[in-house]
């Protein structure tokens, strides 16, 4: 199993996602809760796509930190 960060932000109808390790997979959301679902369930159907396809599978490799200012 593999962990990826995501990324959750606010925007004016709600809130978007995505993974700094995975390329074109995003996700939206009214909640932060939906969205964090939503993209949970968006990195698992594109990895599986690029497993069928026989593409590589992008490893983690970002990290977050909060500095105080």
């Amino acid at each position: 199993m593999q962990k990826y960060l995501i990324i959750i932000e606010k925007t004016q109808t709600g809130y978007s996602a995505y993974s700094p390790d995975v390329d074109g997979c995003i996700a939206t959301g009214i909640t932060q809760e939906e969205t964090r679902q939503n993209m949970k369930e968006a990195l698992q159907f594109h990895l599986e796509g690029l497993f069928l396809e026989g593409l590589q599978i992008p490893q983690s490799q970002s990290q977050a930190e909060m500095l105080e200012i």
